[in-house]
């Protein structure tokens, strides 16, 4: 009875031990199963990386093959900028070269220029009075060797810079005031005043030399509120002439 006993206490001790194994193999079944799983999760991550990591290492060779034609494109263009900074220096040494010889034959042809004009006021009678000052437009063109004066403006353009001489008469036929101003640019030079204090005709002149530069205007100019006259005998004149190119 004893060892019946004995024998049944270890049975079933055997038995709860062996549960317990059973338990634990279970529980180790369950946790291999995860790892299992997370396994083939981490292989799965691990294929996407490198399949990334190959698209990467495309991109990269790509990206230096493109970085090499811009190495290139860029060494061609420096070249190219190198090249053109080269020519337009030979341009410009070109461009002076032709500026001074321009310059030399300017001055060479001015020596020989020859410039002189005179001009009539007006064939129609009295001209002014006006509001405002105007220039006066000398329109009947007696000489004009140059070209220099024009007519329709009633302005002279110095061709050449030198020295030029001008001179005027201006004439009208009633009492009171005549005048005139000569201008140089926008600068008066000259305002000639006369007195016609006993009617008829009465006249005014002067003359100036001028040091113009190339492209200096010269005119007369009729202050406000007075007159002069002219007619086809050509009582009033403007006159000029270069006396030597400087």
């Amino acid at each position: 009875m004893f060892c019946s006993a004995a024998l049944e206490g270890r049975l079933r001790s055997t038995e709860t031990k062996l549960r317990q194994l059973e338990n634990h193999t279970a529980e180790l079944e369950v946790r291999l199963g995860v790892g299992e799983k997370q396994l083939e999760d981490l292989k799965t991550e691990n294929s996407g990386l490198e399949v990334r990591l190959s698209v990467n290492e495309k991109l990269l060779e790509d990206l230096k093959t493109e970085n090499s034609g811009l190495e290139v494109r860029l060494s061609v263009n420096e070249k190219l900028l190198e090249d053109l900074k080269t020519e337009n220096t030979d341009f410009s040494f070109r461009l002076n070269e032709t500026d001074d010889s321009l310059h030399q034959l300017r001055n060479t042809n001015s020596g020989e220029l020859k410039v002189a004009f005179s001009a009539g006021l007006t064939d129609s009678g009295s001209v002014g009075p006006f509001n405002e000052e105007r220039t006066l437009i000398f329109s009947k063109t007696i000489t004009n060797i140059g070209q220099a004066y024009n007519q329709t403006a009633g302005v002279f353009t110095a061709p050449v810079r030198g020295l030029y001489f001008f001179s005027f008469t201006a004439a009208d036929y009633l009492k009171g005031y005549m005048g005139l101003y000569l201008y140089k640019n926008n600068r008066p030079i000259i305002f000639n005043l006369e007195l016609n204090d006993h009617g008829g005709y009465a006249s005014t002149s002067n003359g100036i030399a001028l040091q113009l530069d190339e492209g200096d205007i010269v005119r007369l100019s009729l202050p406000a509120s007075y007159r002069l006259y002219d007619d086809s005998r050509n009582f009033s004149i403007f006159s000029g002439f270069l006396l030597f190119p400087l």
